[in-house]
């Protein structure tokens, strides 16, 4: 069974950065497209970032572009989510999900991760 689990998040003050890991455990890692979304207290889960299989498709949401970078490494069953320029906005929790194909969509994911909580101070 394939568990997630995130970790790296906390809290920093505006400008700062932070870089979230995530975990996989299981079998088939590497040709599972891997996604970060996020969600703030009530407002729905959004999309952040998504890397293919082999990491050669990469998307951010455009609230994120030029700030954040995610990659993958195979060989450590991890999936990472560099995060600079934070700003207050970006405080939500921080999920990383797996899925059979790259997409923004959350319903496009069948496997998540527990959050992090990620805290931008102004």
């Amino acid at each position: 069974q394939v568990q997630l689990v995130e970790s790296g998040g906390g809290l920093v003050q505006a400008g700062g950065s932070l870089r979230l890991s995530c975990a996989v455990s299981g079998r088939t890692f590497s040709r599972l497209a891997m996604g970060w979304f996020r969600q703030a207290p009530g407002k729905e889960r959004e999309f952040v970032a998504v890397i293919s299989s082999g990491g050669s498709i990469i998307d951010y949401a455009d609230s994120v572009k030029g700030r954040f970078t995610i990659s993958r490494g195979n060989a450590k069953n991890s999936v990472n989510l560099q995060m600079n320029s934070l700003k207050p906005e970006d405080t939500a929790t921080y999920y990383c999900a797996r899925g059979p194909r790259v997409t923004s969509r959350v319903d496009g994911y069948d496997t998540w991760g527990q959050g992090t909580q990620v805290t931008v101070s102004s």
